[in-house]
């Protein structure tokens, strides 16, 4: 891949070469990084040794534990906690008999979340008046039942007058969006689990220093846990010296916290209202391949226009009041896009802990139950619950053609040790898998006969159950073409996984596995 900067094109090409390029680190983020672990570690061995001194004087604290404990296990198996969950936390509680229910209890989203879903409640009803759903015609049963289901967990709206652009890469999603942002006259939302140093960065920063010069208002959410290793503290200064409205969604502090493990894992770009973006790509040179890390790196996107833009509006603003706490006339920066005339609906959506239900998890999981004949999945990590494995196993039996492609190389290398041996036992009930050869996938999208989901939304359980995501969930034929062609040149790239060639072939990696698996739910 290649890059004309005199055309500011970022090109792309279809040769795919194994290559590692060692780059410069944020030193100072890597401290930070140390120096707030640290900091955590400590305040934890001080908790654990007072609690140990207090076992010394009340011993008879150790009998009331284990009834609590006991009582805490049963209180486990009656939540809505999914199998996998409810088993990890019951192992620790028993190891930990003494202190294992304190953890549980904190780390309870009723409890943990209360004043933040309180705080969006709020929020949700001062935008509530601008979602009214759609009458929807001539679509297919299951595409409808979807629809539903997003209006009714978070009045997501189904749009009928929009139009969609799939994008292949990381390089052709950034390229358009570039285009975009010359044309910005009035307002841009960009929010991003990473946003790194480097030269996509820095090709954004010119065109946003201009349009902030002709009176846009530019406002940017970045993770600060995301961020904090590639994003430098003196870039974030000259960001804000520019008149760009910067802020970091739940700041990383050496304070031990369990909400610290909550992310703001969304990727939304928003021009004047007409038009928005989501997908699977963050604001870092890996994800057009301007740098290699990984191998070649396999992204995708969706681009929209026409009034579902209006949902991504609305959902980054909602946050960016959550965060700032500033008043917001809703009104101001909805109704601006033209309408087109397209076959099929979208629905932008987002998910995140702030609501009472896995939205994410559960349009995966409406998907997949209303596959008929093909069922194709792209993730750079596999690590479901039971609920989605046993979707999976019920449709490759059905006769539905079930294929998922994973990354060859992997960035996270205990999570792709998990992912690996949870896909490789589905292989005995007939899904096809495949791993991108020299490369890290990092597209996140499910496709059906009938829909698609692209976006944030990864297949494991943080994605459902501790992150804020991004997507969205269409029907256009000619965009679910687009997709298919996609899957399928990436398969020609990709080595099919067999009994003969799955690394649970080897005992150790079993083992291995089953380790990494008591901490899946935080992968």
């Amino acid at each position: 891949m290649s890059r004309n900067i005199n055309s500011g094109k970022i090109k792309h090409s279809e040769h795919i070469f194994a290559l590692k390029i060692k780059t410069e680190s944020n030193g100072l983020g890597v401290l930070k990084t140390l120096i707030v672990l640290s900091l955590i570690a400590i305040q934890l061995a001080l908790i654990i040794l007072s609690y140990l001194f207090f076992l010394t004087v009340y011993k008879w604290y150790i009998i009331l534990s284990l009834a609590v404990t006991f009582v805490t296990c049963i209180h486990c198996l009656s939540s809505d906690y999914n199998g996998q969950t409810k088993a990890i936390w019951i192992f620790f509680m028993i190891i930990c008999y003494s202190f294992g229910f304190v953890f549980y209890f904190i780390s309870d989203k009723r409890i943990l979340l209360y004043r933040s879903r309180k705080k969006y409640k709020k929020i949700y009803n001062q935008t509530k008046s601008l979602k009214n759903q759609q009458n929807l015609t001539n679509i297919a049963k299951e595409v409808q039942t979807n629809c539903n289901y997003l209006y009714n967990v978070g009045s997501f709206v189904a749009h009928s007058n929009s139009k969609t652009t799939y994008y292949s890469s990381g390089a052709q999603f950034y390229d358009s969006v570039l285009e975009e942002l010359e044309k910005a006259e009035k307002f841009v939302f960009m929010e991003f689990f990473i946003i790194s140093n480097g030269v996509l960065l820095n090709r954004f920063l010119d065109i946003l220093k201009q349009k902030v010069e002709l009176g846009v208002d530019v406002r940017i959410i970045y993770d600060d846990m995301g961020s904090h290793r590639t994003l430098k503290r003196k870039t974030k200064k000259q960001i804000k010296k520019l008149g760009i409205k910067l802020v970091s969604f739940n700041r990383l502090l050496p304070i031990f916290n369990i909400a610290l493990n909550l992310r703001d894992h969304r990727k939304i770009i928003v021009v004047d209202g007409k038009v928005a973006f989501t997908g699977g790509a963050n604001l870092a040179d890996e994800y057009i391949n301007e740098k290699r890390m990984h191998g070649y790196w396999k992204d995708s996107g969706i681009k929209i226009e026409g009034s579902a833009v209006d949902n991504l509006s609305l959902a980054f603003l909602e946050q960016w009041q959550f965060i700032t706490k500033e008043q917001t006339n809703y009104i101001d920066f909805v109704g601006k896009a033209d309408n087109f005339e397209e076959e099929g609906v979208i629905v932008p959506f987002v998910s995140g802990p702030n609501y009472p239900c896995s939205i994410a998890q559960n349009i995966y999981a409406n998907e997949i139950s209303n596959a008929k004949q093909k069922l194709y999945i792209m993730t750079p990590y596999f690590v479901p619950d039971e609920t989605i494995t046993n979707l999976l196993v019920n449709k490759a039996k059905s006769g539905v053609d079930v294929k998922i492609i994973l990354p060859d190389i992997a960035d996270k290398k205990f999570v792709y040790v998990v992912s690996r041996n949870n896909v490789e036992k589905l292989l005995d009930y007939g899904v096809k898998v495949y791993t991108m050869t020299n490369s890290f996938v990092h597209s996140k999208v499910v496709l059906t006969e009938n829909s698609a989901v692209v976006g944030s939304i990864n297949m494991d359980l943080r994605s459902f159950n501790q992150q804020f995501e991004s997507a969205v969930l269409l029907d256009n034929k000619k965009v679910l073409e687009e997709i298919l062609n996609d899957f399928n040149s990436t398969i020609l790239y990709s080595q099919q996984i067999t009994k003969q060639n799955q690394k649970r072939n080897r005992l150790f990696y079993r083992i291995l596995a089953g380790l990494f698996n008591l901490i899946s739910p935080f992968m």
